[in-house]
């Protein structure tokens, strides 16, 4: 979506700096119990795994929760949970697309929160499939357009990258999901730093909002972040970058 990788940077900074950090850390072991619980607790050879320790590890999560977290997936730890994954649609402000993803143990808990929150938030809880055909599942690296340039980047396509997108003041690197691993690799080696790597619900079509709405938006994820079920949630919103500049100021 237009926006997303500075709302997205915008986020990572907030989880790294604040009192959220904890949050986090449950939420990024609750996704690696999983993916180690549906593919089993060696790296090598579960790609899904393989990001989620990646990601953990770019939160500076200790190994040792990593660890934990792998183990209960797999039922070697004392403490082992059973979480599945679950994934609610609905809309927000200015009539957005907002798909919810989430892992819990209480999918009827979960999915009440969940429509609490958007209708407290002027949204609602839509039916399965009703905005889900909006999205496709692509990999997305951001790289600072100011510290590389696309030619840069070309190692990246050669690796197996579908485009390269400008936006604002980063490029957008987008992979299939599959070839994200690969690609982040062959960015690794070129010495290319980059601001994050993960998959993403990437929208086919984008929403323009006004600022009024923006605002009541960008309330209700964070609301929704702040359950302790909610993993990722996407948007087809499009904000313009002066209006997120002035609302996360």
């Amino acid at each position: 979506m237009a926006g997303h990788s500075k709302w997205a940077g915008i986020k990572h900074k907030k989880a790294i700096v604040d009192s959220r950090r904890g949050k986090l850390f449950t939420k990024l072991g609750r996704a690696i119990t999983v993916a180690a619980k549906e593919g089993g607790g060696e790296v090598d050879g579960n790609p899904a795994l393989a990001l989620a320790v990646q990601k953990a590890k770019d939160a500076s999560m200790p190994k040792d929760n990593i660890q934990r977290a792998i183990d209960r997936g797999t039922g070697a730890g004392a403490d082992a949970e059973s979480y599945e994954a679950v994934a609610y649609e609905g809309y927000g402000p200015g009539g957005v697309a907002l798909l919810i993803e989430a892992l819990t143990e209480n999918r009827n808990r979960t999915g009440a929160d969940v429509r609490h929150t958007l209708t407290k938030h002027g949204g609602s809880l839509g039916e399965p499939g009703s905005v889900a055909y909006l999205f496709a599942q692509c990999g997305l690296i951001v790289v600072d357009a100011d510290a590389h340039s696309e030619e840069d980047l070309m190692v990246a396509i050669d690796a197996g990258a579908e485009e390269i997108e400008l936006d604002e003041d980063v490029f957008e690197v987008i992979t299939a999901p599959a070839d994200l691993s690969a690609v982040r690799s062959a960015l690794d080696a070129a010495g290319i730093a980059y601001q994050s790597a993960e998959l993403i619900q990437r929208p086919a079509t984008r929403v323009a909002i006004e600022e009024d709405d923006a605002a009541t938006l960008l309330r209700l994820i964070d609301a929704l972040e702040e359950n302790d079920d909610v993993g990722d949630i996407h948007s087809n919103f499009d904000i313009d970058p002066e209006v997120l500049d002035r609302i996360a100021g």
